[in-house]
């Protein structure tokens, strides 16, 4: 019993680490997932992610549809899930992350902050393709995408329908690029128009 019990606590502690490293922007989880909302949220679709063997499957996920249906949410609970299975995440909004990127380069950490981004076992990119990018931006982000690429899993979340992207990355070179690397192994999730839940709701215990 005493063996077991440390084996529990360590294996607490390694969770708590990898929550406290994935800077989730909200606490979410699974199993308050709030399936009554009229967004057109498939529960099946959403409790086979749920298992995470798209992660390991090395496969990646785009959740897109209006603001305040949950986006960010179910994909933090994705994210959250995937710690306590023992996946490596962390979340970033794509605008702070480009900027991030052009410091590193400008302080010579370019390469190391890449190495990074590429060893988590699931990046969430949240507000993909709200804003248009400027070139050194695309390529940077091609970077990302290109080192995870069959190598780890990648989850997007946008306001904006896929059909846009191509248009809002810019470059078309660099554009195909990237979301041929995104979207060729994605499971996709488009939710429906409806009620904004932010605020809280009365369905069920998920918040935005």
């Amino acid at each position: 019993m005493v063996v077991d019990r440390e084996h529990l606590v360590r294996l607490e502690r390694r969770t708590t680490r990898r929550l406290q490293r994935a800077k989730l922007k909200q606490p979410a989880c699974v199993e308050d997932v709030n399936y009554r909302h009229p967004r057109g949220l498939d529960r099946k679709v959403f409790t086979e992610l749920a298992t995470c063997r798209w992660i390991n499957a090395k496969r990646n996920v785009i959740i897109t549809g209006a603001t305040g249906l949950g986006k960010t949410w179910l994909a933090c609970a994705l994210a959250n899930k995937a710690c306590r299975e023992g996946f490596t995440t962390l979340y970033a909004r794509v605008p702070r992350l480009v900027d991030e990127l052009s410091a590193a380069r400008a302080d010579g950490t370019y390469l190391k902050f890449l190495a990074r981004l590429e060893r988590i076992d699931m990046l969430l990119l949240d507000d993909w393709a709200i804003t248009p990018l400027d070139r050194q931006a695309q390529q940077d982000l091609l970077e990302v995408i290109d080192d995870r690429a069959g190598q780890r899993s990648t989850l997007v979340t946008s306001q904006m329908p896929v059909s846009k992207w191509h248009d809002t990355l810019g470059d078309p070179t660099v554009a195909d690029a990237i979301l041929d690397r995104i979207l060729g192994t994605a499971t996709k999730i488009q939710l429906k128009t409806g009620p904004s839940m932010r605020g809280g709701q009365t369905l069920a215990s998920e918040e935005q």
